[in-house]
């Protein structure tokens, strides 16, 4: 933690700032334990997030969790972009608890990304994990680093999707969990 401190302490130097002036005096701290909370997903386990709540289940019915926020940071610019995630999956004799959802969700988030890698890391972890029939995950973001710099566009939102299993090769089921989600 020490190093990111002192890196954080030069990039302030560098952009011209006094790293000891009053506001900037905690700054390379308070900088340093951010991007390290902001990239937690490296230092954490699957395991340890899903906690076996891994259940039987006969439900052979579409199971949706809508609207989880995400927080990530784009690896191009370590700038965040943020949104929301939709997450289908079609139980093939299990199902996962609730908040594992989540938790999955951010596990990926939480490094350095980019959102399509980040749709597809979740929608391949839900179906290894609980092996589902089909998995579907959409993500619709704004990027910071297309909205504060570069073209500067306020209101563009991007759209990934990841289709697996009957998610990907039944139109009908594809075509419920989109509109599910809508």
């Amino acid at each position: 933690m020490h190093d990111l401190q002192e890196y954080y302490r030069k990039i302030i130097k560098g952009i011209g700032e006094d790293p000891t002036r009053e506001g900037l005096k905690g700054t390379p701290e308070r900088a340093a334990n951010s991007i390290f909370y902001l990239t937690k997903g490296y230092r954490e386990s699957l395991d340890e997030i899903i906690n076996n709540a891994l259940f039987d289940s006969d439900m052979s019915e579409m199971v949706i969790v809508k609207d989880i926020e995400i927080y990530s940071m784009c690896e191009h610019h370590l700038i965040p972009f943020l949104g929301k995630c939709h997450v289908g999956y079609i139980p093939n004799g299990k199902v996962i608890g609730l908040s594992k959802i989540a938790r999955i969700v951010d596990y990926y988030a939480r490094r350095l990304q980019i959102q399509e890698r980040l749709t597809s890391e979740i929608a391949n972890c839900l179906q290894s994990v609980t092996g589902a029939h089909g998995v579907g995950i959409v993500i619709e973001a704004k990027h910071l680093c297309m909205m504060m710099r570069g073209v500067e566009k306020q209101n563009s939102i991007m759209k990934t999707s990841v289709m697996l299993g009957s998610m990907r090769d039944d139109t009908k089921t594809r075509a419920e969990f989109l509109g599910l989600i809508s």
